[in-house]
């Protein structure tokens, strides 16, 4: 009798293939986020959204720091 040499190299590829693409589209939204200049962070948009979740849920938000441009008195 024979054994039959399965080729494992060609299991793999469907595999390396998805890390691939995972890598890719993490890299793609970690920079959308974090690249300068995109206005995300800080916008007047999220805190609207951020407010608006905050009052939803029955809470009430102290913001950790004054507005730019203020003095903390």
């Amino acid at each position: 009798m024979h054994a039959q040499k399965k080729d494992r190299r060609g299991d793999a590829v469907p595999v390396i293939v998805m890390v691939i693409a995972a890598v890719i589209a993490t890299a793609g939204i970690l920079l959308n986020d974090f690249s300068p200049g995109n206005g995300s962070q800080g916008s007047g948009n999220a805190t609207m959204i951020t407010a608006a979740a905050v009052s939803r849920a029955g809470a009430i938000e102290i913001p950790s720091e004054p507005p730019a441009g203020q003095s903390a008195s």
